[in-house]
């Protein structure tokens, strides 16, 4: 395929041509049964390992990409006190907005369970895919005790941070929770100094940050022919049990992402700005459609400062501030997906996570989704970092890669909506406040 077709199609492509010469292998399989034993050692000789550039190339970047983005989101809030109401309730709003859409993400995904599909066998196949390290990790956390205040404070803040987040407790990353606490803690910090040092704190930490952002895009430009390569490997492995599971995985994120964006921010738009849904949302459309064709929140920035002024009348200093500041931050739809990605990838090895740790993990997606750059792609590293962390092989994400592009084009769109949706409830509450 030219190289000049859109990195998008060429993924999506990529996962067909897998998909299919997948079926047609077991397919033949069935009648030569020694055919399908041959493609299993060449996968396991040449596609797996072919995949393990593309994922390695991620697991690279986790550590850096999410100190750095995540100090960097912190320290550019300047000093909050100086903003007044205007911050406060935006800030509010991005919380609860995250909040909801990752809780919606983690009910749809414990209603569905996608990642029960998978048969006994096929689980099998897939942890001796992975190797000792999926039981390993699997395990650990059965031996860990129940979640308690005393474990959540062992979990965020080690004794050791170099030790807990380069030492062996993973085999793959780090532990990511004592990186995030220290990420937020020196974000803080660099709030407090004064202007420039902070300004010469961001930037280098927002250089950092881009030099990642490049490696990661390093890595999707291998995604067209690593995607393919590790599909195909898994099912000519484990079967088409897994196609079933991924299918049932992306309809259920597709309806959770349409639940939090025409049913949660309908609610906001109903109650918090007294404004119609239907009309809203068809002043939006064609911002929705740029959200959804550009998977980036960046690149739909100036789109949504103009209708925000051009349609929907706000505050100019109002839009000014909530939506490039959302455009970083308040990013409800990739949320939502890293928890159903973390719950999915879990169920399909047999992880089972506790009420208590889908609460952490509904926190870590927020936290998380904060620091994700604003560009196709920019939630794997995160993704990998997180199933590490509650004890699942980062491995695991290669399942998704292939219906990744589809996906994030969807919860681009809800990241986007919820941003405009969100401005326009800030710009509501803020002109009932009397002037002073």
């Amino acid at each position: 395929m030219s190289t000049s077709t859109p990195l998008a199609k060429r993924i999506l492509w990529g996962l067909v041509i897998g998909v299919v010469a997948a079926v047609i292998t077991l397919g033949i399989g069935r009648l030569h049964p020694a055919t399908l034993s041959v493609m299993q050692k060449i996968s396991g000789a040449v596609f797996d390992p072919l995949g393990q550039i593309f994922l390695r190339m991620l697991f690279f970047v986790v550590i850096p990409l999410v100190f750095t983005s995540l100090a960097s989101g912190v320290a550019q809030l300047g000093r909050l006190e100086r903003l007044g109401p205007l911050a406060g309730r935006t800030f509010a709003l991005f919380f609860a907005n995250m909040a909801i859409a990752a809780t919606i993400g983690l009910v749809m995904m414990n209603t569905v369970q996608p990642g029960h599909h998978l048969d006994e066998g096929a689980r099998a196949q897939l942890m001796q895919e992975y190797g000792s390290s999926a039981q390993q990790t699997i395990d650990k956390e059965a031996a860990q005790p129940s979640m308690s205040f005393g474990r959540l404070v062992e979990m965020f803040m080690p004794r050791n941070l170099v030790g807990a987040v380069a030492g062996p407790s993973r085999d793959a990353l780090g532990d990511v929770l004592p990186l995030i606490m220290f990420a937020i803690l020196v974000g803080a910090a660099a709030t407090q100094l004064g202007e420039k040092e902070r300004k010469r704190v961001q930037a280098a930490l927002d250089t950092i940050t881009g030099l990642m952002t490049r490696i990661v895009g390093f890595a999707l430009q291998l995604a067209p022919f690593a995607v393919p390569a590790m599909i195909y490997s898994v099912i000519v492995k484990v079967g088409l049990d897994v196609l079933l599971a991924l299918s049932v995985f992306v309809v259920g994120c597709a309806v959770a992402l349409a639940v939090h964006l025409f049913g949660t921010m309908s609610l906001w738009l109903r109650y918090l700005a007294g404004r119609s849904p239907r009309t809203y949302f068809r002043q939006i459309r064609p911002l929705l459609i740029t959200a959804f064709s550009t998977s980036s929140s960046n690149a739909c920035l100036p789109a949504s400062l103009a209708v925000a002024n051009d349609e929907l009348k706000l505050s100019p200093s109002t839009a000014g501030f909530v939506l490039p500041l959302g455009a970083t931050m308040n990013m409800s739809g990739t949320a939502l997906f890293e928890g159903c990605v973390v719950l999915f990838v879990a169920q399909a090895f047999g992880v089972e996570l506790a009420l208590g740790q889908q609460a952490v993990l509904m926190l870590l997606s927020v936290l998380s989704a904060v620091a994700v750059a604003g560009i196709p792609g920019g939630s794997l590293p995160m993704i990998a970092g997180l199933l590490a962390t509650f004890g699942v092989p980062p491995e695991g994400i290669g399942i998704i890669i292939g219906v990744d592009r589809i996906l994030d084009m969807m919860r681009t769109t809800v990241n986007v909506g919820a941003d405009i949706v969100t401005a326009t409830v800030v710009d509501r509450q803020l002109r009932r406040i009397p002037v002073t």
